[in-house]
């Protein structure tokens, strides 16, 4: 229990456990680019919600990078009007546009086959001369498309087996095929899972707008491994990703590579209003932590994970759709969050926070703060808008700002 104080108030993260801001923080050396190599021309970007925003903005700067880009969304006449600028900038070779809806896994699998047969390469092994007293065993496609999702790629090597009998088979001659770990295709470096839409739903209301929201924000990123096909859920978003579809060959690859998963502050803070999108955002969040942890506790690991946080952005989801008639002065745009973006992917954080015009990086981290707060103080849920709390968050970020001035 936390005492109280002569003013008879439940504390706040001022008073007396906290400072307000991140202390704990580990101090890091300024790094430059050289810290992601990924980001840099001739590899490839995968941006999901490409269409509009900042997906589209992103697409832009890898582009502008000397990335080949690869861009998927389910509005196929605007994704189709970012393709073509892209193609302006880095050729059209270079570019190539997948209409998608991450919400069906059948589509994520389309596009995964799609951007290695664009840019993939895997060692073609050729057959070997072999006698009559080989064991045969079917031949699978040497495309790593045939395998299993969640399976890294594998070349089959025909090789001969002098022990075992030789049964009916329709390989002439009779082989063994023995799967062995190749070299794999060093295709995605950049893996930016962006889609996302807002439909509202309430605590006990518009469940099929959570279906839809948790389908593209939750389930478009990540699942657990495919059900079988008897399985009644095997067909919905239960099993639609596009993290498992892709991570799998991506850890093998020799070169770095990052994964940037979209989240939102909504996600953090849980402002009332809209329980379905706070709830599919925040376990985004929670994902791409254990993404993290999971990745960097790989030996050898030469994959990042990173939640990236935007502020107040003029985009499709906030006005930019013609909804609005121009940026808000508050705002920031799409292109600017994204330059931040990759500025801190650059500098190696996994959390990027990103301010805005009317929301300082410091107001942000007090907000986080006291949320977290509510649960080590034993305070009300969403203490920030409680009416009998209200007053005292409002000083509390008085002094915290007073006191990081």
């Amino acid at each position: 229990m936390i005492p109280s104080d002569s003013r008879s108030r439940n504390g706040s993260p001022l008073r007396p456990a906290f400072s307000g801001v991140a202390s704990y923080r580990v101090d890091q050396p300024t790094v430059g680019e050289e810290l992601h190599p990924v980001i840099h021309a001739g590899r490839v970007a995968l941006v999901t919600g490409a269409a509009s925003g900042i997906g589209r903005a992103a697409a832009l700067e890898f582009a502008r990078l000397g990335l080949k880009i690869a861009i998927a969304d389910v509005n196929v006449a605007a994704l189709e009007s970012t393709g073509k600028q892209l193609a302006t900038m880095v050729g059209a070779a270079n570019v190539l546009v997948v209409p998608t809806d991450v919400a069906q896994l059948e589509q994520v699998v389309r596009l995964r086959d799609k951007v290695y047969e664009a840019w993939g390469e895997v060692r073609r092994v050729s057959s070997i001369s072999v006698s009559s007293s080989t064991a045969a065993v079917p031949l699978y496609s040497r495309s790593p498309h045939s395998m299993p999702i969640c399976s890294p790629f594998h070349v089959y090597i025909i090789c001969p087996h002098p022990t075992l009998p030789h049964p009916s088979s329709p390989i002439h001659p009779p082989t063994r095929v023995v799967p062995t770990r190749a070299a794999h295709p060093e295709i995605v470096a950049v893996l930016m899972n962006n889609a996302g839409i807002g439909p509202k739903g309430t605590s006990w209301g518009g469940i099929e707008n959570w279906r839809s929201v948790f389908d593209v924000n939750l389930f478009g990123c990540v699942s657990p491994p495919p059900l079988p096909l008897a399985d009644p859920y095997a067909r919905t978003g239960r099993i639609v990703n596009v993290q498992q579809t892709f991570v799998p060959s991506m850890l093998h690859q020799e070169n770095q590579a990052v994964i940037i998963n979209t989240g939102s502050k909504q996600g953090i803070t849980n402002p009332p209003g809209n329980a379905a999108y706070n709830a599919s955002k925040a376990a985004v969040k929670s994902l791409t932590e254990g993404l993290a942890h999971e990745l960097r506790e790989r030996p050898d690991s030469n994959v990042t994970a990173h939640l990236f946080i935007p502020g107040w952005t003029f985009t499709g989801m906030t006005g930019a759709s013609g909804l609005a008639p121009a940026k808000p002065a508050g705002a920031w745009s799409a292109e600017e969050t994204v330059l931040y973006m990759l500025d801190r992917v650059r500098s190696g954080d996994f959390y990027i926070l990103v301010p805005d015009n009317d929301t300082k990086r410091e107001v942000d981290q007090l907000r986080i703060m006291w949320g977290a707060a509510d649960i080590a103080e034993g305070r009300p849920a969403l203490s920030r808008w409680h009416k009998d709390y209200k007053a005292l968050f409002e000083e509390y970020m008085r002094d915290g700002l007073a006191q990081l001035e």
